[in-house]
């Protein structure tokens, strides 16, 4: 039995009080980054408060642009001065991050007669509700067909194969010790094959609504053939909606992800919430070689620089990075936005993403299909625009 460590010290829990502290101010700050910090202090003696802000400097790594909000903060709490935090303007508020039941607030009503046809930076708290029975018989097959059709990866670990690369040597002597010193054949190892870890970004902002069930079904259907799989949603916060769609049941899964997502049908904030996705190391790990695949039409309401270095990290994290726009499903389409036209060199897919059936013969093909090497070159990749 693990002995009770006791209470932790007072300046620790003083210490650890200050990421939840940040949060507060719109601060992405991981549970990970806080033990990180701890740990930094203690590597530093520390001599002094300034080896403190160096330790949270390093740690919580702040953004370069909220620098002087942060050390009016660290002031606040370690000094205890009354510091005015600089303020900020709408665009430059930070996107809040939800891992499970989120803390609902009520719809404003000034902002109900959101339109759906282009990007607004409001955020709309409230309830989306699902037609029940909705499931398609493309998504049924697509379930049936995706466990073995999905991309793969050589693992690590090595298994016992009739043709391998590697002597199993453990087989052989054993069978060489049963048959007095001689072994009558030899056996092999090769490294397993397993699915490759699929994420899956769904924008659920206005301009998406009339497509976000059809995703949400699409990606409750992906969950079930994936072997490892993670979906968010994406608007005016970043949500995590794993657990949700796990569920097995589909109408109680949409519910479920119903019930976690407070931004259906809001604002558009694709870069700044891309951005809070990557800032979390755990999340950021989930995209490491993986397929990742966000589906939205790309009509961003800020500037194009935030989306475009979101999207240029995740495309070095990941093995592909397909983005999936209903825009695509006009076969005179082009990328024209300016969100879209940035992002483009950095995707190896820009595909329609529509109807279920383009989501699902895109990720379908992927486990098929050639992957564009951009680090063989150290260029951008070629667009492969696919309809």
């Amino acid at each position: 039995m693990t002995p009770d460590p006791g209470p932790i010290p007072a300046p620790a829990r003083h210490l650890a009080g200050f990421s939840p502290f940040l949060r507060g101010f719109g601060f992405t700050t991981s549970p990970e980054q806080t033990v990180t910090f701890l740990a930094a202090v203690e590597l530093l003696g520390p001599r002094g408060i300034d080896d403190v802000r160096r330790a949270a400097l390093a740690t919580l790594a702040p953004p370069r642009e909220r620098s002087g909000e942060f050390d009016a903060l660290f002031r606040a709490w370690f000094h205890g001065e009354f510091v005015p935090v600089p303020g900020r303007s709408e665009d430059e508020t930070q996107v809040r991050v939800h891992d499970g039941d989120a803390t609902r607030e009520p719809p404003d009503a000034s902002d109900s007669g959101e339109s759906g046809q282009s990007a607004t930076a409001a955020e709309l708290l409230g309830d989306r509700r699902f037609d029940a029975g909705a499931r398609t018989e493309r998504l049924r097959r697509f379930a049936r067909e995706a466990p073995e059709r999905l991309p793969r990866r050589r693992g690590l670990r090595r298994t016992r194969a009739r043709n391998g690369d590697t002597v199993d040597l453990r087989h052989v002597l054993r069978a060489a010790v049963r048959h007095g010193g001689d072994a009558p054949v030899l056996a092999w190892r090769r490294r397993k094959v397993r699915q490759r870890r699929i994420l899956l970004l769904i924008d659920v902002s206005g301009s998406m609504k009339d497509y976000t069930e059809p995703a949400l079904r699409f990606a409750h259907a992906l969950h079930h053939a994936a072997e490892r799989m993670e979906s968010f949603t994406l608007g005016t916060r970043l949500t995590r909606i794993t657990g949700a769609l796990r569920l097995r049941n589909p109408e109680a899964g949409l519910a479920r992800a119903s019930a976690l997502v407070p931004d259906f049908d809001g604002g558009t904030r694709i870069g700044d919430a891309l951005r809070a996705f990557l800032s979390v190391p755990r999340y950021a790990g989930f995209a490491r070689g993986a397929v990742v695949v966000v589906l939205s039409d790309g009509l961003e309401r800020g500037g194009p620089d935030t989306v475009t270095g979101a999207v240029a990290r995740l495309s070095r994290l990941a093995w592909r990075t397909s983005w999936l726009t209903p825009l695509a499903a006009d076969p005179e389409f082009r990328p024209e936005t300016t969100a879209l036209a940035a992002i483009a060199p950095y995707l190896d897919d820009l595909a329609d993403g529509a109807s279920p059936d383009a989501l699902c013969r895109h990720m379908l093909s992927i486990g098929a299909g050639p992957r564009s090497d951009r680090r063989a070159s150290g260029r951008p990749p070629r667009r492969r625009l696919q309809r």
